[in-house]
């Protein structure tokens, strides 16, 4: 079948116990076999399969399942201390035996998460330069410009469905890593796998490169990338416009389009630009906001009231905190029927110069204008929030350490059960660590954050802080697409998403004070807002995939890559 999703190597749920054959330009033996990652199987080769494929001798005799595999691996992860080397050896593990790889994440998903992604995926980019072994992802630099197309064509998958693409300028909370910022795309796409189930082989990294202001960069000698600063302005989006015209004319119409940290100013722009021509989705912007957004609707559970209830503070103005707040006012639109305009004036946003406020109007970029609402100039944190009296605080700001014991005090002084979600990542940025929320609101804050913190014990209750990880929405959000044939995508999709996922947070979760379901369980929440999505693409007669299919939560599931071994023939 190649209805855009399953492809006739059938990779998916459904065709695990087919036999098939390790193709690559011809049928991969022998030596070539043990060095193609999608096809390797290890030790975990039969004996027939070592007859017929000319492995006697290559391997050891001793045969080992894809489990034990996967216990020895774990094992050996364990031993490492330094998280920077576990995500070396899962990368040299991706690029050696591609199945186990997802294997190992799939069934770890807690343990390995911050490994391939954030926090430990920072530093990785950070020092990509000199963990540099193989490249992995397209790079696309100031230098292709005019070859584009033909450089896509280079990468050796014809049959792409999702695209995860940075120019490296604002790197979680680390800022501009440049040509280095490749490691981002890479550990998305691999949860867009492990977590979404897309096929690996559908996936394509993507990494910008016009150059990089960072001067640490730019006078070390080991640095991948172009050295010079960045180019902006009429170059810039030329090379971007080039970029987006060649990823439509290759892969065609239904290609989603994933952008991933770009700056405040680019990333508002594209989005704007490419939404109505293009299948595009800034996950900074929108899958933050929906991560939010579905947190906020479990939390209403603990703290009751309906979201229009509720007054939103903001700490940070940029890509997620606006992103997040508008989508909170559509949502409080949709439930109250009230104008988008009436809503936003729930949501007080705070950024480097204090409140956002009327009489800033003038001088404010055009993403922070729909918030500046009346109000008298309020300088400090602290001093909004005695002003405006919250009932859930918001951190998106990069900056570490900004709620402090006052400010938590404050929130818990106005409320019997303030909601504190301090977003920014990775650790280091965190505004204030579970432990200083609970520690300081005496247990009666409900907390989560953008990385993980351990569970902490405050007068003989063990208090579990919720995650508000983007890997929640966007591999379902992406499978939704793709499997309905999207060709746009539409904000009622994101509020799909979130209702999706606060609807799965089940009542012992609720109970430790999670409002944000146990991440093993990922691939089945993925299906169930995929299929959300999904529902939502056809009810807006923006999917191209006909007939509907009856069951899309099966159906999803049906889709998904599984990493079990194949058998060859």
């Amino acid at each position: 079948m190649m209805n855009g999703v399953e492809k006739t190597n059938g990779e998916d749920l459904a065709t695990e116990e087919q036999l098939i054959t390790p193709w690559t330009v011809s049928v991969a033996s022998g030596y070539t076999l043990l060095r193609d990652p999608r096809h390797n199987k290890g030790l975990a080769f039969t004996e027939n399969e070592r007859d017929a494929h000319y492995l006697r001798g290559l391997l050891p005799p001793a045969l080992m399942t894809q489990e034990l595999q996967e216990k020895k691996l774990m094992h050996n992860l364990r031993q490492y201390e330094v998280p920077l080397q576990r995500y070396m050896a899962m990368m040299d593990l991706q690029e050696r035996n591609e199945r186990l790889f997802y294997k190992l994440l799939i069934d770890n998903v807690e343990e390995l998460l911050p490994v391939v992604y954030t926090p430990t995926v920072g530093e990785a980019c950070q020092k990509y330069g000199s963990i540099f072994r193989r490249p992995q992802g397209l790079y696309i630099s100031l230098k292709e410009k005019g070859k584009i197309l033909e450089v896509l064509k280079n990468w050796p998958e014809s049959n792409i469905q999702v695209i995860v693409v940075t120019d490296g300028e604002r790197i979680l909370g680390l800022g501009d890593l440049g040509c280095q910022g490749m490691g981002i795309p890479v550990g998305k796409l691999s949860l867009y796998t492990a977590l979404g189930g897309l096929r690996p082989s559908a996936c394509l990294p993507v990494t910008i490169d016009v150059g990089t202001n960072n001067e640490k960069l730019l006078n070390d000698e080991f640095y991948i990338g172009l050295r010079q600063r960045r180019a902006t302005g009429q170059e810039y989006a030329e090379l971007l416009e080039e970029f987006m015209t060649a990823v439509k004319k290759n892969y065609g119409e239904k290609v989603l389009v994933q952008f991933e940290d770009f700056a405040n100013h680019n990333a508002f722009e594209l989005l704007e630009k490419y939404s109505p021509t293009h299948l595009v989705f800034n996950d900074d912007i929108q899958g933050t906001a929906s991560v939010v957004l579905a947190g906020l609707l479990a939390a209403l559970k603990l703290v009751g009231g309906a979201l229009a209830d509720h007054r939103f503070l903001f700490l940070g103005a940029g890509e997620a905190g606006t992103g997040i707040a508008e989508l909170i006012a559509l949502e409080i639109s949709k439930q109250t029927k009230a104008p988008l305009e009436e809503t936003r004036k729930k949501i007080w946003l705070v950024d480097s110069k204090g409140l956002i406020v009327s009489s800033r109007k003038e001088s404010l970029q055009h993403f922070k204008k729909p918030w500046a609402h009346d109000h008298e100039p309020v300088k400090g944190l602290l001093d909004a929030v005695k002003a405006i009296k919250p009932t859930v605080l918001i951190g998106s700001s990069g900056v570490g350490k900004t709620f402090t014991k006052e400010v938590v005090e404050a929130m818990a002084s106005i409320n019997e059960k303030p909601l504190i979600l301090a977003l920014s990542n990775p650790t280091s940025q965190s505004e204030c660590t579970a432990e200083e929320a609970y520690t300081w609101s005496k247990g009666r804050a409900i907390f989560a954050s953008g990385s993980p913190f351990d569970p902490v014990e405050y007068n003989r209750k063990v208090f579990v802080p919720g995650q508000a990880n983007n890997a929640y929405i966007f591999p379902g959000f992406g499978l939704g697409l793709i499997m309905s044939g999207a060709i746009r995508v539409h904000d009622d999709m994101l509020l799909a998403a979130s209702e999706a996922l606060a609807a799965q947070v089940k009542q012992e979760n609720f109970d430790k004070g999670l409002i944000y379901p146990p991440f093993s369980n990922i691939r089945n929440i993925s299906a169930n807002i995929a299929a959300k999505v999904a529902a939502k693409a056809y009810e807006l007669g923006l999917a191209s995939r006909l007939p509907r299919p009856k069951d899309l939560v099966k159906y999803a599931e049906s889709c998904m890559y599984s990493p079990i071994y194949r058998s060859y023939r």
